[in-house]
């Protein structure tokens, strides 16, 4: 009795060569599409910007203006996702890397979502994370989306760091549940 206890908790050996902390993946080189803890929310080179400064980017977006669609050419995604109850100082606490075939999927996502006319009135009060998807193309450009999984689900083309393209912002424009179903974390 004693010895299968003993093999079923594992090694012994005290020096803890060999041995691997719960929740760890035991494949060397995990897919870049696992998402990262950043439990207390400190900066990253990933995930540059507070809570405040995304949601005062998306409250400054000009709602009816912009391109109906981005030319972006994507090759990769940061995926930020900030908590509902994010505020002020708060940084992301989950950073998720994606491929460039999901990427370029998710893009294609963001692209479908039809601009709005005019910035929404009255939206409902239920609590859901932030993201920031931070798009990368081949010349090391970077697009910035913000998309609001609550209230009036904006979803705001809110910066493009980089050379030349992709000329306007695209509109402000309402997420769609395709969109909001893809950014769940996998």
């Amino acid at each position: 009795m004693v010895l299968g206890l003993t093999a079923a908790c594992g090694n012994e050996d005290s020096s803890g060569v060999g041995a691997q902390p719960t929740g760890t993946p035991t494949t060397p080189g995990a897919p870049p599409t696992l998402p990262t803890a950043n439990p207390s929310g400190t900066p990253s080179m990933d995930c540059p910007e507070t809570i405040a400064a995304v949601r005062a980017s998306v409250d400054k977006a000009v709602w009816g203006k912009g391109a109906a669609k981005s030319l972006f050419q994507p090759v990769g995604v940061t995926i930020c996702q900030y908590d509902a109850q994010a505020t002020g100082q708060a940084y992301a606490t989950v950073i998720t890397k994606r491929t460039a075939k999901q990427s370029t999927e998710l893009f294609a996502l963001v692209n479908s979502a039809k601009p709005a006319a005019a910035k929404p009135q009255f939206c409902t009060d239920e609590l859901g994370p932030t993201y920031v998807l931070r798009f990368t193309d081949n010349e090391r450009g970077v697009l910035s989306y913000t998309v609001e999984s609550f209230g009036c689900r904006r979803l705001v083309a809110t910066s493009f760091e980089g050379q030349g393209k992709p000329g306007d912002l695209a509109s402000p424009r309402h997420a769609t549940p395709e969109l909001l179903k893809s950014l769940g974390l996998r």
